[in-house]
């Protein structure tokens, strides 16, 4: 017998009661969520900041990188000025070549010197032999002419001759013998120039130690980038003073991103450090991003207003940093929100996470 219209309204109606209810049971009973294995989450991309900061205080003449500017380690990003440290430099590079043009003089000197020196006693010594000689025979011949002129043989006056002739040769010994003593003191004389030397070539060090500071000071006006990544901010502009230390620029390493998620307290206990994790961002659908959990927090917070969690009603949450294998292309950038998959059990197949 055919149904009338009331009981298959009745009938319909109650198919759709029952229809929601089952979608209300699978929704609020987690049904849609990832299987067991598998923690989805959820945050924004972010980086390791580098602060780049002035060492001395002095005032911006030069800006050579705008923010989201790429940058490598090295890189010039701003110079401040530096007329008084030049004038500086300018002196101490002035006082290093007079020093170093003393003591190339002072080299000469001595190269000089220990060619003459040898050569002065070698001709003393020559001198001294033949004075020796000369007055041994003069002292050999006045004796034997005073003999001969005792005996009568030769005149007085010829003995006084030979007398005469022994005090010269004398004379010129004792003056042989000072010149070898005078050649001997080139020697000292050497040496004081070796001290000499000694004394220059330290006093050029600290000239040159004292040009290198002002150098370094020099450089350290130039502000660099300690590593490679991206210009967040750029925290002064041209003219602006700055003091030691005050920050001028902000930069984040591309190359070492990291996914920060939070994960509900029921969940936290299966993960671990080392873990997998796969990242999917709006800006890349269906491509996903492999990870790895770097970091677990060991202290529970409240859900972040941004996050989303499969139960709104979950309060307390662990961060979770998730590091990203690598950035193609830099694609990748910090601030981006991101959905992650954590997979705890190595023999449950990836899924997308599921919102």
């Amino acid at each position: 017998m055919p149904l009338d219209r009331k009981t298959l309204s009745i009938a319909l109606a109650a198919v759709a009661v029952l229809a929601v209810g089952a979608w209300a049971w699978q929704h609020f009973t987690g049904t849609t969520a990832l299987p067991e294995g598998l923690i989805q989450a959820n945050g924004r991309i972010e980086g390791d900041h580098t602060t780049v900061a002035s060492k001395l205080p002095g005032r911006i003449a030069e800006m050579k990188v705008r923010e989201g500017d790429s940058v490598q380690a090295g890189q010039l990003l701003a110079r401040l000025e530096d007329t008084q440290l030049a004038a500086r430099k300018q002196q101490a590079d002035a006082a290093v070549a007079t020093v170093q043009a003393q003591l190339d003089a002072a080299r000469a000197q001595l190269a000089v010197a220990r060619r003459e020196v040898p050569l002065a006693e070698a001709s003393a010594g020559a001198l001294l032999a033949k004075a020796r000689a000369a007055e041994a025979q003069a002292a050999k011949d006045a004796r034997r002419f005073d003999e001969l002129a005792a005996r009568g043989t030769v005149e007085t006056r010829r003995a006084e001759q030979m007398r005469l002739a022994h005090t010269a040769a004398a004379a010129d010994l004792r003056q042989a013998e000072q010149s070898v003593s005078s050649a001997h003191l080139g020697n000292d004389k050497v040496k004081a120039r070796e001290n000499d030397i000694a004394a220059l070539a330290a006093g050029l060090r600290q000239a040159q130690a004292a040009a290198s500071e002002v150098a370094g000071l020099i450089d350290d006006l130039n502000l660099r980038a300690p590593t490679g990544g991206v210009v967040l901010n750029r925290l002064r502009e041209n003219g602006e003073m700055v003091a030691a230390g005050t920050p001028v620029f902000d930069l984040v390493d591309l190359d070492k991103l990291y996914l920060k998620v939070y994960v509900p307290e029921k969940q936290i206990g299966q993960l671990r450090l080392g873990l997998p994790a796969q990242v999917y961002t709006d800006a890349f659908p269906g491509q996903a991003f492999p990870a790895r959990t770097r970091y677990i927090a060991s202290r529970a917070e409240f859900t972040p207003k941004e996050v989303q969690t499969p139960d709104e009603r979950v309060k307390l949450t662990y961060a979770v940093k998730l590091y990203f294998d690598s950035n193609p292309e830099h694609r990748l950038s910090p601030g981006v929100p991101a959905d992650a998959v954590i997979r705890w059990k190595d023999e449950v197949p990836w899924q997308a996470p599921r919102w």
